[in-house]
């Protein structure tokens, strides 16, 4: 185990190789400055990623280690966790890239467990050629959620607006028979202590929208909104949590009511993420809210139709690293208060 210093260790798990995923994490770090917040760590292999490194003349200046506890502070480290080469085709779908994905991210995970690295930030993956035996998740969310203590739930940031979900990755015709009452409760209860810890929000102000078109217009287009969403929302407003809606989804975005709120939660994927990704589109960061580590990625996939030309936008990325630093900076703020609550004077004698 490393000794922990001033400068934020930032772990990176690389994605896919064959995606913009290596591309963009270099850009980002060509800027000294960067190296003065934190310092990277970078779980791939160091002769892969000098390869991409020349492939778009980057002037990132790698550091290559064999053992976590030889990361340099101020330097660009890459963990080297395999020794192999490994054949790169850009913009192409690979199963054995897939797998070198999910070795890079299992072993981020755990150096972010062992408190090796202090936040974990992802490059994109490809869904569909991680999966194997041993490896049976939708996404980073879900192995997150088995791995790491609490409640994850993805939450969408950039700047004040933040956009969180009741249901993530799962097909439209699900969604209605997974909404209940607990769920509801859980996923606002999860977005509020977020906004207190990781946002420094005291009292922060949550809008809920509908799972219907017009909120299910009193029962004629769905019933799932007056019969589940409502009372879940009553029941935690009168507990002290300012929970407001459900909102009609069509018009909240276009009406600039999200800017009222602190957050927005969406009944499902699109519902939130379309607004959200249109709003902010290049400069967006995906949270794991609800864990006791901290977790982000940028708001983009693969975007294997660029992959490899060098012209990737890594904005979206450096966000991602940003926000895990002013989000580890708070946690150890609202720690600190926590631990230290105001006492109250002693009745003098």
């Amino acid at each position: 185990m490393m000794k922990k210093t001033e400068n934020i260790i930032v772990g990176i798990s690389i994605g896919d190789l064959n995606g913009i995923g290596s591309e963009v994490v270099l850009k980002t770090f060509e800027d000294s400055r960067m190296l003065e917040l934190c310092t990277p760590v970078i779980f791939a292999n160091v002769k892969i990623m000098s390869f991409v490194k020349k492939s778009f003349e980057s002037t990132s200046m790698l550091h290559g280690i064999d053992r976590l506890d030889q990361i340099v502070v101020g330097k660009i480290n890459v963990f080297n966790l395999w020794k192999e080469g490994v054949d790169l085709n850009p913009g192409t779908n690979d199963e054995k890239i897939g797998q070198y994905a999910i070795k890079s991210f299992v072993a981020a995970t755990n150096a972010l467990k062992e408190g090796v690295i202090d936040v974990l930030v992802t490059a994109p993956i490809n869904k569909y050629n991680i999966q194997s035996e041993t490896f049976k998740f939708p996404g980073h969310t879900d192995y997150l959620d088995q791995e790491l203590e609490g409640n994850a739930l993805m939450l969408m940031v950039q700047d004040n607006l933040r956009v969180g979900l009741l249901t993530d990755h799962i097909p439209v015709s699900e969604v209605a028979s997974k909404l209940t009452e607990e769920l509801i409760i859980k996923k606002i209860e999860t977005v509020k202590q977020s906004l207190i810890q990781d946002f420094s929000i005291n009292k922060p102000k949550i809008a809920v929208l509908g799972l219907n078109p017009h909120c299910g217009d009193g029962g004629v287009i769905g019933k799932e909104d007056d019969l589940v969403i409502k009372p879940a929302l009553k029941k935690i407003f009168e507990k002290g949590t300012l929970v407001f809606g459900p909102f009609a989804a069509d018009g909240f975005f276009g009406s600039n009511q999200y800017e009222k709120y602190d957050a927005i939660i969406a009944a499902y994927h699109d519902q939130g993420l379309i607004p959200f990704k249109t709003l902010s589109f290049g400069k967006g960061v995906n949270y794991t809210a609800g864990l006791n580590k901290i977790r982000t990625s940028p708001d983009h996939g693969t975007a294997y139709d660029i992959a490899g030309k060098g012209i990737a936008d890594y904005n979206s990325f450096k966000e991602a690293v940003y926000l895990a630093i002013d989000i580890y900076n708070s946690r150890n703020q609202y720690k600190e208060i926590s631990a230290k609550p105001l006492k109250t004077k002693e009745k003098q004698l």
